[in-house]
C-alpha cells in the first residue's frame, strides 16, 4: 500500500516540501539580515531572559492562543519552548498553554453553541467531525490527538458541543499530545545546545509522520470510526 495514492498526493507532497524549504530559507535570510541575535542560541535566550519571570507567562499565553486561533501548529511553539527553556520546562509550559487554550475553546463552544463553532471551523471540517465524534467517541479523540498531522485543535471546539466532560477531554488531549511535544521540545533544546544532528533527526522523523498523517487523514479518521 503506497503512502501517496494519487498523482495529486505526490504533487501536494512536493509542494509542501518546496514551500517548507522556501519558508525556512527566507526566514534564515531575514534573521541574519535584520535579527542577527536570533541566529545565536545564547544571545536569543539572553534576549528572552530580559523579560524575567514573565517570559514563561508570555510563552504559555501564545501556546494557549494558538489552540483557539490556530495561526500556527502548537508543535512549532513547543519547539521554541524547548529552545528557550530546555526540553523539560519547554514541554511543561507547552502543555500548560494547550490546557488553558483547550479549556477556553471548550468553554466558548459550550457557552455560545454551534453558531460560534461554525464561524471558526470550516463547514467541511465541522461536518466531518460531527460524524467522527459521534461514532468514535473519546477513544477516537485520543488517537486524533496522538497522531501527528491530524486537525486536533478542532476537537477542542467540537468537544463543547458534545456530552464529553471537560476534564476527560483535557486528559486525553494532554496524554495524546505529550509524545509529539516532547520530541519537538527535545529538538529545540538540542538545537540550542549545538546538537544539530539530533535536532534535525527528530524533526525529520516527526515531520514524516505528520505528512503521512495529513495525507491519509480521511482514511485514518474512517478507520477510527469503524474501530470503536
Amino acid at each position: 500500500m503506497g503512502i501517496f495514492r494519487s498523482a495529486a498526493d505526490r504533487r501536494r507532497s512536493v509542494a509542501v516540501a518546496v514551500g517548507l524549504v522556501v519558508v525556512l530559507g527566507g526566514a534564515y535570510v531575514l534573521v541574519r539580515e535584520y535579527f542577527p541575535f536570533l541566529a545565536s542560541g545564547p544571545e536569543f535566550r539572553a534576549f528572552v531572559a530580559g523579560y524575567g519571570p514573565f517570559a514563561p507567562l508570555v510563552f504559555i499565553g501564545i501556546q494557549a492562543a494558538q489552540v483557539v486561533l490556530a495561526p500556527i501548529p502548537g508543535q512549532v511553539i513547543a519547539f521554541a519552548g524547548g529552545y528557550l527553556f530546555g526540553a523539560f520546562l519547554g514541554t511543561v509550559y507547552s502543555l500548560i498553554g494547550v490546557v488553558i487554550g483547550s479549556t477556553v475553546a471548550f468553554g466558548l463552544s459550550r457557552r455560545y453553541g454551534r453558531p460560534f463553532v461554525e464561524r471558526v471551523v470550516r463547514p467541511d471540517a465541522l461536518e466531518r467531525f460531527d460524524a467522527f465524534v459521534a461514532e468514535a467517541g473519546l477513544p477516537g479523540m485520543f488517537l486524533v490527538f496522538l497522531i501527528p498531522g491530524l486537525p486536533d485543535d478542532v476537537l477542542c471546539l467540537m468537544g463543547g458541543l458534545t456530552d464529553v466532560r471537560l476534564r476527560n477531554l483535557v486528559a486525553v488531549m494532554v496524554v495524546g499530545r505529550t509524545p509529539a511535544y516532547v520530541v519537538v521540545a527535545v529538538s529545540g533544546s538540542s538545537l540550542a545546545n549545538g546538537d544539530l544532528a539530533l535536532a534535525v533527526g527528530l524533526l525529520a522523523a516527526l515531520f514524516g509522520f505528520s505528512v503521512v498523517g495529513y495525507l491519509r487523514r480521511d482514511r485514518i479518521l474512517a478507520a477510527l470510526e469503524r474501530w470503536r
